[in-house]
């Protein structure tokens, strides 16, 4: 096999994970501008990957732990923002709701990523050092701060006792939601599948809308719709971040988008489309019924529409790196893109 046998249809006549290649053939010509080229001095090379091993070994994270670990860390951090906010414009329920609701999701989203780290002691070593050129490093000093913020917040507002206390630990875990929010995309797209790489620029602002969506659909589920306008108004806006940028992000991946739109992740992730966008508009309508109806409707449709958006992102992040094209087609194209600017 040679490296023209991968294309953007994949490996010809090899199924994805099967003698993939991982570069493109050295020493070719450079033609000159005279229509002579150099001859070169070594033989043109072929790579094939390490026994017939795929390029990229596949994340062997299990989908439930991480997948969920990456929604209810969403779900938490926009939680603990609309708890203040609610809060701060006197909405008692509404805050509360938010408060328990952060605290649970985020308790839940530690457990899940133990679990799959098999030890809590592993979780605890992740935090002898602090680097911060790791997303790893830098979110486990993250959760490690902004957990025991929401315990208390919640534990407080439940009490009716330690007021300031619960006060301070509720703006606390509101400054350190957005990144408890974001950092799990930064996570990801700090890793070399392509279809969480090459999304980089725009996976934040789409785990911001979904987790601003998934917070917004707990608290109009469970708070009384006279107190939940800030709640409505967050899953508009975060119905139109998400389903805006992750179009946005579609487009500008190229290739690697081509997973998004195959199987089971593309059957989730048009499922999360059309329930984030129904829930949007639904939430908005609630606020004009009496009843809290509707707005329970709106809520299930947003929770599930962000969860399904982060199952469809890791399962699709999953079958590219299964598949050698995804890694070797845009790596020859932008070679070929720098060798071009080179000549010119």
């Amino acid at each position: 096999m040679s490296g023209s046998d991968v294309t953007r249809k994949g490996v010809e006549g090899e199924r994805p994970g099967r003698d993939a290649v991982t570069g493109e053939a050295a020493g070719r010509r450079r033609r000159r501008r005279g229509g002579r080229g150099e001859r070169s001095m070594v033989p043109d090379a072929e790579f094939s990957s390490y026994y017939g091993r795929p390029i990229l070994k596949k994340p062997t994270w299990k989908a439930l732990d991480i997948a969920g670990y990456l929604y209810l860390g969403g779900l938490a951090g926009s939680s603990s923002l609309l708890a203040a906010g609610a809060q701060a414009t006197g909405r008692p329920v509404l805050a509360r709701a938010a408060k328990l609701g952060a605290a649970g999701a985020i308790s839940l989203s530690l457990a899940a990523l133990v679990h799959d780290l098999g030890r809590p002691a592993r979780f605890m070593n992740m935090l002898r050092v602090f680097k911060p050129t790791s997303p790893m490093s830098v979110g486990s000093w993250l959760l490690s701060g902004y957990a025991p913020l929401t315990l208390a917040a919640a534990a407080s507002d439940v009490a009716g006792r330690y007021r300031l206390v619960g006060s301070a630990a509720t703006a606390g875990a509101a400054v350190l939601g957005p990144a408890v929010v974001t950092y799990t995309a930064v996570l990801i797209s700090d890793t070399a599948v392509p279809s969480w790489h090459e999304g980089h620029r725009q996976m934040p602002y789409v785990f911001a809308g979904s987790g601003a969506t998934a917070a917004a659909g707990l608290a109009l589920a469970a708070a009384p719709t006279a107190q939940t306008g800030p709640a409505r108004r967050m899953a508009v806006l975060g119905a139109a971040l998400e389903l805006g940028t992750f179009q946005l992000m579609k487009r500008r991946m190229g290739l690697a988008a081509e997973p998004l739109e195959k199987g089971r992740p593309h059957v989730m992730l048009r499922t999360a489309e059309a329930l984030t966008a129904g829930g949007a508009v639904l939430a908005a309508l609630s606020g004009r019924q009496r009843g809290r109806a509707l707005a329970t409707v709106a809520g299930a449709a947003l929770l599930t529409g962000s969860a399904a958006l982060r199952f469809g992102l890791f399962h699709a992040g999953v079958a590219s790196a299964e598949d050698p094209k995804y890694t070797v087609v845009p790596q020859r194209e932008r070679l070929r893109a720098r060798q071009g600017g080179q000549e010119a």
